[in-house]
């Protein structure tokens, strides 16, 4: 009973009912409790400490592991080629592109690098071939790129002002004194690549349509660029030529005036290559249509093209109007 007494003393420091006053044993028992206690706290709250220590290094650790793998995968990884028809010089379209690739790059986690076609034919076999992983195009260039080689991922296609579809012009110098297609018979007319959608084929069929077929006029050219279509008429050395409506609003100021204007087709779009995979197809769309929601998304789209507002979703379908007309230049000998 006595030992029993003893033992709930020490462990709870105080004595029990039947204990006789403190003597100065039972002082020295209390103090060496009180020691006892205090030292087990101690360890335990040193315990604590290296643990949490542990355990928060052990997490800093792990983060700075998966970044520098995450940093290495990213420079080790060969780049994504984004290609770019030649629709204006080389330089413009690196600068006007660039921001792009760099932002895929930061959102897919893999680089993404910007190349130049030298013409429309060498960048429809280059997406065909699967030599490009993504590759900005023109509608003609699109469709003529299914015909001969198939289906591709489609990406998306841009909106300019909240539009998915987009206009051609028709033009003269201002004092040409000419104000309709008609007119055009007997006259040197620009065309730009003899791809392009704005600058060939669609006002080919327009003129055609006008009794104007290419051997009416007196001669014609393709001039490869809008701009240098432009240019050319603009400097006299043809009396009309055809581009773009963007091209041809930059440079209206300067002399030009509109003679016919296109019906709206769908505006330029991206497609993959099919060796992409589904997931990377993925994140590649909803990157590009996140853009429209961020300020510095905007930034860079007003670098490709004024008055872009955003990438939306695109299908096969919304080109099927301009594979119409397409057709019909095909029955007729005219091919991109």
């Amino acid at each position: 009973m006595e030992k029993r007494n003893w033992l709930r003393h020490f462990f709870t420091g105080r004595p029990s009912a039947s204990s006789k006053p403190a003597t100065a044993m039972h002082r020295t028992d209390a103090n060496a409790h009180y020691w006892v206690l205090s030292a087990i706290s101690r360890i335990s709250c040193q315990r604590s400490i290296w643990i949490s220590f542990l355990v928060f290094g052990g997490s800093l650790l792990l983060s700075l592991v998966a970044f520098s793998v995450e940093a290495r995968e990213l420079k080790v990884a060969s780049p994504l080629i984004l290609g770019i028809h030649p629709y204006e010089s080389a330089s413009k379209l690196l600068s006007r592109f660039k921001p792009l690739a760099d932002y895929l790059t930061q959102q897919i986690g893999r680089p993404v690098r910007v190349e130049i076609a030298k013409d429309y034919r060498t960048h429809i076999e280059s997406i065909g071939d699967d030599r490009l992983d993504i590759a900005y195009m023109g509608p003609a260039s699109y469709i003529e790129l299914t015909a001969r080689m198939g289906a591709k991922p489609l990406l998306a296609r841009q909106a300019i002002d909240g539009s998915p579809t987009f206009h051609g012009v028709i033009f003269t110098r201002r004092d040409s004194g000419l104000t309709t297609l008609g007119e055009l018979a007997g006259k040197r007319f620009a065309f730009g690549d003899p791809q392009s959608t704005m600058s060939h084929l669609v006002p080919r069929y327009m003129l055609m349509k006008a009794g104007v077929a290419v051997d009416r006029l007196s001669g014609y050219n393709f001039l490869g660029s809008h701009d240098d279509v432009a240019l050319a008429v603009l400097a006299g050395d043809y009396d009309a030529g055809a581009v773009k409506e963007e091209v041809f609003t930059r440079y209206r100021a300067r002399g030009l005036k509109m003679l016919a204007m296109t019906p709206a087709f769908s505006e330029h779009l991206l497609v993959g290559s099919n060796k992409l995979s589904v997931d990377l197809v993925y994140r590649l769309r909803n990157a590009l249509f996140a853009l429209g929601e961020d300020p510095q998304g905007q930034k860079i789209m007003q670098g490709i093209k004024s008055g872009m507002t955003g990438w939306v979703p695109v299908e096969d379908s919304n080109y099927e109007s301009l594979r119409t007309i397409l057709g019909e230049l095909k029955k007729l000998g005219i091919q991109p």
